[in-house]
């Protein structure tokens, strides 16, 4: 009798003495326990009036903090946390791949993704990024992975992108992540998702009559290197598609595969930024253009500016973005030697709660902090659409905008999302409330559960101890219960925190 991938895949994990790939969901959850998945016995909590210094850290480097992290951080010290987070193959982190292998269709080719519905896809690829960002220890990766994502945004409701993102997250932004720049920006060119979604794969000039597409070749220019103001002509976006036809991709036969059409490309002379392409450089001639264009100084500043935006301020200073320029060109573009440059910086450290949370990041850093336990399944996910975040869904190559007036009229989802995660109205996710609240020291005495300590709430969710204003708006909800407060109470409560705009704030 035949065996099945499958079979042989569950036959694997349980000789090895894992959890079965496709076992249920409380199995899962309960070996994720056993990994270390969990919430600590105590868990430190912020004691200044200001935003602890290491708390903005994990509110910028991560998808927020869960339990015991500010302990390890402050075990560690900042600057071996950074070393560890900048190698995440150093990072065990079995208890996140057991939640993420669940998702099928993530770890199969594009040919293979067809035979799937789009529904299905979709809902695969948003669950298993959330999944990710909740749960992987390897939290500055994930980041730089929505980071990148964005960066070289596809939107997966054009065409039959959604049956190569799934490939292009696998081989072109997870590897690439903190690796080089310009292998990153190489990747995406080839991608079967970026050729499909920016019309790389119609980019053909058969003849000398024959017009290419430009589409791809100024979004390069404009989005992914040098920026909108980087110094490239009209002229450079033309040429540069001259020198990106040809590729396309195979359909019918090994369909989804990327491939190389001599006759659709121009083999003639080029001139891209001042510089020569010589004639005859057939596919070679993409190598060409991603030389000029990831050495060019303006894409330096552009990277670094993006960079600085996203984990200092929206309008980070120009000599901050300048040594961050200068360490792109130094390092010929290391993403690792990028993040150091920032999170070792003086300036870094002036911006606590400076950014508003975007809707992807607000799930994520609500559900950390709870240690909730979830998979992400629609009920979930539903809420990052009613946001306005959908995964991989905005419509345009500038990917999700990362500013904070972008995202305030979505304030009203996020309140019913903090209640609902709370009081345990949101179907198949749950968080144990009264034992984060022992760890945390919001309870001090188990006999005495309605006693809370609003100042440890507070701070573990917030970082630091809450305002006059903020603990009077607390107090006066308590006042109702008239000193003792119910469960119900309680679980709204920490759904309040959740709700405050200091919450909305990283």
């Amino acid at each position: 009798m035949a065996v099945s991938r499958r079979k042989l895949l569950q036959g694997a994990l349980v000789a090895a003495g894992t959890v079965p790939l496709f076992g249920c969901e409380s199995l899962t959850s309960k070996a994720t326990q056993w990994l270390g998945q969990d919430i600590p016995e105590k868990s430190s909590v912020a004691e200044s009036k200001e935003i602890d210094r290491d708390f903005h850290l994990l509110s910028r480097a991560t998808y927020g903090i869960w339990p015991g992290d500010l302990d390890r951080l402050r075990n560690m010290g900042a600057a071996a946390w950074l070393d560890e987070q900048l190698h995440p193959e150093r990072i065990d982190d079995r208890a996140c791949e057991l939640r993420a292998r669940r998702f099928e269709s993530i770890h199969l080719d594009t040919a293979t993704c067809f035979e799937f519905k789009k529904p299905f896809l979709r809902d695969e690829l948003t669950r298993h990024a959330l999944v990710r960002a909740i749960y992987s220890r390897r939290q500055l990766y994930e980041v730089m992975v929505g980071f990148w994502s964005d960066h070289l945004n596809i939107d997966i409701g054009k065409g039959d992108a959604i049956y190569a993102k799934a490939t292009d997250d696998r081989t072109v932004i997870r590897p690439h992540a903190l690796g080089k720049f310009r292998d990153l920006i190489a990747a995406s060119a080839t991608s079967a998702a970026m050729l499909i979604y920016l019309d790389g794969k119609e980019n053909r000039r058969p003849s000398p009559q024959s017009i290419p597409n430009e589409n791809y070749g100024r979004e390069l220019l404009e989005l992914h290197t040098l920026g909108v103001d980087g110094g490239y002509t009209q002229k450079d976006v033309y040429e540069v598609a001259r020198c990106l036809t040809g590729w396309s991709i195979h359909t019918p036969w090994q369909r989804g595969q990327v491939f190389f059409d001599p006759a659709q490309h121009d083999d003639g002379a080029k001139q891209v930024l001042g510089h020569t392409i010589a004639a005859g450089g057939g596919e070679k001639d993409l190598q060409s253009v991603l030389d000029i264009v990831c050495k060019h100084p303006s894409t330096a500043r552009h990277i670094a500016g993006k960079l600085a935006k996203h984990f200092v301020c929206e309008d980070p200073p120009p000599k901050l973005v300048e040594k961050i320029a200068e360490t792109f060109t130094r390092t010929d573009g290391d993403i690792k030697s990028l993040l150091s440059c920032i999170f070792t910086e003086a300036e870094f450290y002036k911006h606590p709660g400076a950014k508003i949370k975007r809707p992807f990041h607000f799930i994520a850093s609500s559900l950390r902090a709870l240690a909730a336990d979830t998979y992400a399944h629609q009920s979930l996910t539903e809420y990052l659409n009613r946001m306005g975040q959908g995964t991989f869904q905005y419509p345009t190559p500038d990917g999700y905008p990362d500013i904070g007036s972008r995202w305030v009229s979505t304030m009203l989802w996020r309140w019913n999302f903090a209640l609902g995660v709370c009081c345990n109205s949101v179907p198949d996710v749950s968080a144990d409330l009264p034992r984060l609240a022992t760890a945390i020291g919001a309870i001090t005495a188990p006999d005495k559960t309605d006693k809370i300590d609003i100042y440890n709430l507070f701070a573990h969710f917030i970082g630091r101890k809450p305002t006059e204003a903020e603990l009077g708006a607390l107090r006066e909800y308590l006042a109702q219960s008239r000193g003792k407060a119910s469960a119900a109470q309680k679980q709204e409560l920490v759904g309040l925190v959740l709700a405050s705009p200091a919450f909305q704030r990283c």
